[in-house]
């Protein structure tokens, strides 16, 4: 029967739909699904509208960031909306900035969440047009999370060149929604994949 072969197709679109949520809701909503994070040892200065007494992790999300301080156990958010800036400076006065350019582009997750949302609808149709549709829409759903992947991987080197260029003891990696982006694409593919090949071996 054509569900048996189409069931694995609409079990990989739900997993990637449900990172594809939880990497869109990102920072500040849930601030462990960032893209890439600084763990600041020792020589930070200032950070721009945040407080002087930043210490620990900042994570960069879609939609704003968050920071550890000196007096506080847990993350300070800030909800910029996509799109915004952030300067560090270092002890000496010398400063860096991860411009908007950079976070811009995170948005794209987003639409790739929303597509993949459609995908996943469609993939439950016993129509055999309808499930041809679900099969591009996966596959469409992956290009989308591949140019968001992109944005992950330019803001994540920025950022790394940038921290380089402060001169301070600091320690840049991708945040786990970075990881949980290309596991994404990854499910997106084998989803494209196995909604169609369950629509060729019913004909």
């Amino acid at each position: 029967p054509r569900s048996v072969f189409c069931i694995p197709g609409i079990i990989l679109l739900l997993f990637a739909l449900a990172l594809s949520i939880l990497v869109t809701i990102s920072l500040p909503s849930i601030h462990p699904f960032d893209i890439a994070r600084v763990d600041f040892h020792d020589g930070l200065g200032t950070i721009s509208n945040a407080p002087n007494n930043v210490q620990g992790e900042f994570r960069f999300g879609i939609w704003g960031y968050c920071y550890q301080t000196a007096t506080t156990s847990g993350f300070n958010c800030l909800h910029t909306g996509h799109a915004y800036s952030v300067t560090f400076a270092n002890q000496a006065g010398g400063s860096e900035t991860v411009g908007a350019s950079w976070t811009r582009g995170l948005a794209v997750h987003a639409v790739a969440c929303v597509v993949v949302g459609i995908a996943f609808l469609l993939s439950f149709s016993e129509h055999v047009t309808v499930t041809l549709i679900a099969s591009l829409v996966s596959f469409l759903a992956a290009l989308l999370t591949l140019i968001a992947f992109a944005c992950d991987i330019a803001l994540f080197a920025w950022v790394k060149h940038q921290m380089s260029n402060l001169d301070i003891s600091e320690s840049t990696y991708p945040g786990p929604a970075f990881w949980m982006t290309l596991v994404t694409f990854i499910l997106l593919l084998l989803a494209g994949c196995t909604v169609c090949f369950g629509h060729r071996r019913e004909r």
